[in-house]
Parts: C-alpha cells; structure tokens; sequence
C-alpha cells in the first residue's frame, strides 16, 4: 500500500530497486550466449519453458494470414483509435527529421555532416502479462518516419502460441511485417546475433522487463540500443489545486505495469497526501492487475511531504523519473527548474496516459534515473552521422604546421609526416594565415 515516507528513504528504494536488477544477470547472460551458440534452437527452447508454447514446428514468424484474420477481430473504433494514434505519433517525429548539411569555408573548407537511417533494427515490444499495441507504434512509427529499410519485431507469444490481434494490427498499421514470436533474452539475442529464422540487426530498440533491459546490455556493442528502458515510474508534483482522486489514478496507471515500477507523488501539503494515500487504497480495490500494483506500491511507491515546491521539484530532479506531472497552479512556472526528466507532463489535464497512447512523443523513455543522460527514442535513435571533411590546399597549407605541432606535442610522429608531405609539395594559392 502506499505510504507517507521521507524524500530520503524514497530516494533509498529506488536505488535498490536498481541493485535489485543484478539478480538476474547471470540467468541473462547464460541465455544470450545459449542463443548466440545455438541459434533458434535455443530460443525455442527458451519459448517452451518461459512461455509455455512449442513453436519449434509451428514457426516463429507472424504470416500474412493472421495479420488478415487480426484485421478482422478488431472492431472498426479500435482500428480508428490506432490509426489516428500513428497519426499524431508520426506528425510529432516529423519534427524532429535533421538533413545532412554542408559549408564551404572562404578557405575553400567544406564541412558538415551525413545522416543516414540504420539499414535495419530489431523492436522489441513487451508482452506476457499484458498487451502492448502502443508500444508497437511508439518504436516503429519513429524507425518509419527516420527511413529505416527492414524493420523486426519481437514479442512474446501468448500460451496458444498467438499475438494479440490488436498488436498485429497497429505493427501492420505502423509499416511493420516482419513480426517473430519470442520473448524475453532470448529475443534481444536473436535480434542481435541472428539465427537460422532472423537475420540480424543493427540496433535494437523498445522497452521491457529486468530481462530484456539487462539483455540489451549484454548485447550492446555487438549492435546498439536504444537505452536501458526498464520498469515503468511516476513522480507526481503536486499543491493544493490538485484534486487527490486524480492524483490516485495517475499513480496507479504506472504502478500496474509492473510490480518494480515506482509511483510517487511529492507535495508540500500533507492534506493532500494523506488524501492521495486513502484514494489509491480506495481505488486499488476495483483495479484488475490490484496485485501487480499493490506489490509496485509496497515497495516503491510513496507521499512525500516536502516544506515547499522548490523542494519538490529538487527532490524529483533527483530521482530523474520515466515521467514527471507538474500538478501544480502554474505549471509553466516550475518547469524551468526540471532538469532531469523522460516526460514532463503540464497541468490537471495531462494526465501521463495521454502520452502513453496519444500525445505523439514516444512513450519509449529513460527509466531508473537514467534521465540524467539519456533522451527519449525518437528519430534520431535510428540514425547515425558521419563527418565530412573536404579540405583545399591553402587551407591545409595555412594550417599545417598547427597540425604538426599538436601530433608531435602527442608524440605521433606520423601523424605530423602525413601532412609535412603536403606541404612539402607546396601550392599554387596563396597561403592563408590562421592567426
């Protein structure tokens, strides 16, 4: 149950939900390098005891023939919901696109920079205890809207060794149709080093359980990720406008993702969080996943009583969470002092489900504190740059021995002959001073 705690004991737990996550990571690692030496034989073997399903005769991959029947066991108000959902997703990373570039110095210098989309990436999108179709379009919609060629997804089969007709919907909606059953390490393994069924990718990019986080790890430079996108989180800054059965429902919306996930509200009026604690108790009663979020709440959730706002917001800078709401009078105040934060979210009316579903950002954000650092996926998350250097002969003839000087400060003498011998050569501009 939620309870009253001090910002420090909050800040305590979270840390050790962190420290928590080591657990795992021999179990993980032993699956990847099981996958990277067997291939799919090992994520089938994997499917079987984690998932409950054969599918070793049955096949992986999704066929075109159940992306149709999925089209036809979906109601004409979801698909609509889906689709005006990729819609407002695509038209926001539209935003976000950046061309290569290039200048040509008076010199003769041409600088700038190449940006292309990653040939192919692997999505990973959770599944198990509950379906994820929004996930699925807050991963691809941003690969499509980046020009990504080849686009896989992975997610866990249900024990009938089906998906969810609804996900096979909004991935066939968002472009994607290459769609592999599998979960887990396992999936992030296969995705990274490929097997006999897929072929493997350059980056790998979606959110998921300790599992699959601690997995991309293990991966990461074997391919790239996106980040370390683990349970779900919520701080709730809030004063006296805020009304706590709100409040309730905002916790509660990301504590029943996860049993690790982490809900707190930080406010300066103890009323309200004595109010917020009885309200999720009060509403907790009638939720579906009220274990899962019970659990969630138990161990990392909380009310924190703070002497003012200012040291609200310092106090949820320090957590750094998934997703921040400025409940608070005049929002547009205080959000120059977030600093660490994936989502910020404005105002009685943005609720974080809006961003969850609709909004157009990705839901797809750093968790654990790693907002410190990290940014949200987004387009630029399926790029990579190159540099471009072009140099004329009077520029590197005015530079020269500026560059010489610097390799030989570095001892690499090399470095310094490979233009010494262009300059040796002379030219037939004029030299240019850098001074």
């Amino acid at each position: 149950m939620l309870s009253v705690l001090e910002g420090e004991e909050v800040r305590r737990r979270w840390a050790g939900r962190l420290l928590a996550q080591a657990d795992a990571a021999a179990r993980v690692r032993e699956i990847v390098a099981a996958v990277r030496d067997e291939g799919q034989a090992a994520v089938a073997r994997y499917t079987r005891a984690f998932d409950g399903v054969d599918l070793q005769g049955a096949g992986f991959r999704v066929t075109d023939r159940e992306i149709e029947a999925a089209y036809k066991a979906v109601t004409p108000e979801l698909l609509e919901a889906v689709r005006r959902a990729r819609d407002n997703i695509a038209a926001y990373h539209r935003r976000e696109v950046r061309g290569s570039w290039m200048e040509a110095d008076d010199d003769g210098t041409i600088l700038g920079q190449i940006c292309r989309p990653l040939k192919r990436v692997g999505l990973y999108v959770p599944g198990g205890t509950a379906a994820y179709p929004s996930s699925v379009l807050m991963t691809a919609v941003p690969a499509q809207v980046a020009g990504v060629a080849d686009i896989a997804l992975a997610t866990p089969p249900r024990r009938d060794g089906t998906l969810p007709p609804l996900l096979l919907v909004a991935a066939a909606e968002a472009g994607v149709r290459e769609i592999y059953k599998m979960g887990g390490a396992q999936a992030v393994a296969a995705l990274a080093y490929g097997t006999e069924a897929v072929l493997p990718v350059e980056k790998i990019a979606g959110p998921g359980n300790i599992y699959v986080t601690l997995a991309k790890k293990e991966v990461y430079g074997v391919v790239d990720i996106d980040m370390l996108a683990g349970p779900s989180e919520i701080v709730v800054v809030a004063d006296a406008s805020a009304r706590p059965d709100w409040v309730a429902a905002d916790l509660l919306s990301q504590a029943e993702h996860d049993a690790l996930a982490g809900a707190v509200l930080i406010t300066p009026e103890e009323a309200l969080a004595r109010a917020v604690v009885e309200e999720v108790a009060r509403q907790l009663e009638t939720l579906p996943r009220r274990e899962i979020a019970a659990r969630s709440l138990e161990n990392y959730g909380a009310a924190v009583v703070v002497p003012h706002l200012k040291a609200a917001v310092e106090l949820a800078n320090a957590l750094a969470p998934e997703h921040l709401e400025l409940y608070v009078a005049d929002p547009w105040a205080w959000l120059g002092r977030v600093e660490n934060a994936g989502a910020i979210f404005l105002g009685p009316y943005s609720s974080e489900p809006l961003g969850d579903y609709w909004a157009g950002p990705s839901h797809v954000l750093p968790t654990a504190g790693t907002a410190r650092f990290y940014s949200p996926l987004s387009v630029a998350t399926f790029m990579k740059r190159s540099s471009l250097i072009a140099a004329s002969p009077a520029s590197l003839q005015a530079a020269g021995r500026f560059i010489q000087a610097l390799a030989r400060a570095e001892g690499l003498e090399a470095h310094a002959r490979a233009i010494g011998l262009r300059l040796e050569e002379g030219v037939k501009d004029e030299p240019r001073s850098l001074d």
